[in-house]
């Protein structure tokens, strides 16, 4: 049975309590099958762009367009057993999406959550826009349409029950996923299936249930596959047991994107113990062995002569050279007093936990390849093309991924690892090597961010910004729905980077004219669109200028801000942030107070930080890195108009804080020669136990809008600006390069050559 939604009646107001009916069907099978299709309401536009544009639509708005034509074709299926299964067509990378999809159905169709079996659907190209993860978007887009399939099974099964039993629809009941009647007769929706299915598809009007009525929406639940996870159960890729799928990993140039010249040892090397394939390919020279500490031993005995990559020669100081010659002009000066700053952010890592990796196996007329990947249909699309054959003839299997933060949005494990079975002719098992994945693989772009606020004494005249940045690359899946919606968006005439920079960047406050404007350089790194894109740098510049006007003002930095929100959502979780964090009291000299506020995707997030920036701190001991300053506290504040897993988001902005932290304080990329001198998690400095906050504490407001807005990359802005800021108080000095403690080097680098460093041998050498 599949449900189609229409277009829904409007509810009496934004809160009513009145029911939303939408139009559904059930389709031909022979267990019930629905889903859900909506008519998407084309992407509001006026004559005359808004300084502002995300007060029309935002990209999470796009998207949520974008993957509506195509909700009929996910279904939720009720299965003999009772049990309810549904094919995500998302990934699972942690985020919990899993979790809160199975409450969606567990709501609307009256079932316990434990009895809903979410599966990750395989790379669908008739979903065209509906198959992506990113943008915070994956709730948003996809809570009414998984609603309304629940409610058109729900409705089937009742309708079954009132046939068998010969009683009204009315007179029954369904909970627990038991269906129960006049004169004590019950039936579970198992039974029920089969006769609750239709040989011919039906048209249904159903209506979703109000909040008022809502027993799991809304209410903290626990992770479905948090046992898995804690008991080493869970599947990853490499976990996964494929035919001839031998470990298999890369000898990489010691340049960013060099390439293979030649190799003096090929020959030794295939001899090696274990070692049952040699090959060059468009990366390096891929390994093949019975195990992976085999294939770790051959990359590391290849002796490869490389040609110099992209980046030759390039170091921060160059490319920030780079950026000062790229930064578009800020224009005319207002004629009234102003403040102005400008900001640096350095290169920033994009790996996830999870090692980069895929399994592949080609084939002379087909392939299938099994990867956690967040746009696996332009991953299935391009792996065609590269190997020359018809889409249907590439199966990609979507995994679920040990975080992602933007990484798994690139599919490039999956297109080596294809690559590398073609020319084999042998399945592989890839795994990058954490070195691989910090040198050579995805980074947060390099910045400069330029601030100009103009004012006549209280009142905020205008504010203008200009970001500069290394080419964020967007050759996703983001990039598709762009390039579709492109002439129906309001942005005019603007260039494909700034339309993505225009869609995602809000401004809470009113400051009169605003002007904030992109530019990009320097296409020669491999980037990606890591957590929350561009917001953590722009947002940080604007809360520290904001600050600093305040300051100028003789004004308190959380009351200034106040006076100039102009959203009521904005100013609640404002005041929250400050009323719990006791905003204002006295602290030792060297320590300090933060707040900054941040708003996208519907969504709204305060948070007030506590620092330690005293010496006997910031010069504490700390092996093979630099303590600096510590967060004693925070307080993170969110709105995100309706919460499905009150659980779950608070564990998002738990570690939206942890980046935020790491972004303003320890975590970035040194760049020398055209390298990254990082090279895994040991000497790329995320947030430690050491620089944790000891005291955390998230707030998640009262539902506001009744629809759940972005949440996913909500807290990582704001929790940047306010670290910084809480910098700037503790020491009297606006920082204006990040991380702060990016100019000092704590580690001695590994090596380049070989790639990869040996493997640990016992792992005790730092046990205290």
């Amino acid at each position: 049975m599949t449900g189609k939604a229409h277009a829904p009646e409007p509810e009496p107001g934004p809160h009513g309590p009145g029911r939303r009916r939408f139009l559904g069907y059930v389709l031909a099978a022979t267990t019930l099958t629905t889903a859900a299709e909506l008519l998407p309401a084309p992407p509001a536009h006026a004559g005359v762009p808004s300084p502002d544009l995300t007060r029309l639509l935002d990209l999470n708005d796009v998207m949520t367009v974008a993957a509506a034509p195509t909700s009929a074709l996910i279904t939720v299926e009720v299965a003999p057993d009772g049990t309810v299964s549904f094919a995500l067509p998302r990934t699972e990378v942690g985020q919990g999406i899993t979790t809160s999809t199975a409450m969606l159905i567990a709501e609307e169709l009256d079932v316990p959550v434990e009895r809903v079996r979410i599966t990750l659907a395989d790379a669908r190209p008739e979903l065209v826009f509906n198959q992506l993860t990113g943008a915070s978007n994956t709730t948003v887009s996809t809570f009414t349409p998984v609603r309304v399939a629940a409610a058109v099974a729900r409705g089937r099964l009742l309708r079954a029950a009132a046939q068998d039993w010969g009683t009204d629809v009315a007179d029954l009941t369904l909970e627990g996923g038991m269906v129960t009647g006049p004169g004590g007769r019950s039936a579970g929706i198992g039974e029920l299936a089969g006769r609750a299915a239709s040989q011919d598809t039906l048209r249904m009007a159903v209506d979703l249930k109000p909040r008022s009525e809502f027993t799991v929406i809304g209410r903290p639940h626990g992770r479905i596959d948090a046992l898995a996870a804690v008991t080493g159960r869970k599947t990853f890729t490499m976990d996964l047991d494929v035919p001839g799928a031998l470990p298999t990993m890369v000898c990489r140039p010691p340049t960013i994107n060099g390439t293979v010249v030649s190799v003096a040892n090929a020959a030794e090397v295939r001899a090696l113990p274990g070692v049952t394939d040699l090959v060059v390919i468009s990366t390096g020279v891929a390994v093949r062995a019975l195990t992976f500490g085999q294939c770790i031993d051959a990359v590391r005995a290849l002796r490869v002569t490389w040609k110099a990559g992209t980046a030759a020669g390039k170091s921060d100081t160059s490319v920030l050279a780079e950026l000062r010659s790229a930064e578009l002009p800020l224009g005319v000066p207002p004629l009234a007093p102003s403040v102005e700053g400008r900001f640096t952010f350095a290169f920033r890592g994009n790996s996830a936990l999870e090692p980069n990796c895929a399994i592949a196996d080609v084939r002379p007329d087909r392939a299938e390849v099994w990867s956690s990947l967040k746009a696996p249909i332009v991953a299935q699309e391009s792996i065609a093309a590269r190997l020359g054959l018809p889409v249907g003839a590439v199966t990609v299997h979507v995994t679920e991924g040990g975080g992602s933060f933007g990484r798994k949005l690139f599919f490039d494990a999956a297109l080596e690892a294809v690559e590398i079975s073609r020319k084999l002719g042998k399945a592989v098992k890839l795994m990058w090597h954490r070195a691989d994945d910090v040198r050579q693989g995805r980074a947060h772009p390099m910045a400069t961010s330029r601030v100009h606020i103009a004012h006549l004494g209280d009142t905020v005249l205008g504010y203008r910004q200009r970001h500069t940045s290394v080419a964020t690359d967007l050759g996703h899946g983001l990039g598709e729905i762009l390039t579709a919606f492109a002439a129906q968006l309001p942005v005019g005439d603007i260039g494909f980077a700034e339309t993505f920079f225009q869609l995602s960047q809000s401004m809470p406050y009113d400051i009169g004219v605003t002007s904030r404007l992109l530019s990009e350089t320097d296409k020669g790194f491999n980037t990606g669109s890591m957590r929350n894109v561009y917001s953590p740098d722009v947002t940080c510049a604007r809360e520290l200028m904001i600050d600093r006007l305040a300051r100028e003002l003789g004004k308190d930095p959380y009351r200034f801000r106040l006076g100039l929100l102009r959203d009521d959502r904005a100013r609640a979780v404002l005041e929250k942030a400050a009323e719990s964090g006791d905003w204002g009291r006295s602290l030792p000299d060297g320590m300090a107070q933060g707040i900054a506020l941040h708003t996208e995707y519907h969504s709204a997030n305060a948070v007030l930080v506590e620092i330690d920036c005293r010496p006997e701190t910031v010069h504490r001991p700390v092996r093979d890195g630099v303590g600096g300053p510590r967060v004693t506290k925070a307080v993170c504040v969110v709105d995100v108009g309706l919460t499905v897993n009150p659980r779950g988001l608070e564990a998002q902005m738990a570690g939206c804080v942890m980046d935020g932290i790491a972004l303003a304080l320890t975590s970035s990329l040194h760049l020398r020669d055209g390298a990254f001198l990082e090279a895994s998690w040991d000497n790329y400095f995320y947030t430690r136990q050491w620089n944790t906050p000891a005291e955390l504490d998230v707030v998640v407001m009262p539902t506001t809008t009744g629809e759940p807005g972005g949440a996913g990359e909500l807290g990582v802005a704001a929790s940047t600006a306010a670290v910084a800021c809480a910098y700037g108080r503790a020491t009297g000095t606006m920082p204006t390069s990040f991380p702060i403690n990016h100019g000092t080097l704590s580690f001695e680098p590994k090596p380049t050559v070989p790639p990869v460093p040996p493997s640990p041998t016992d792992g005790l050498d730092h046990v205290r």
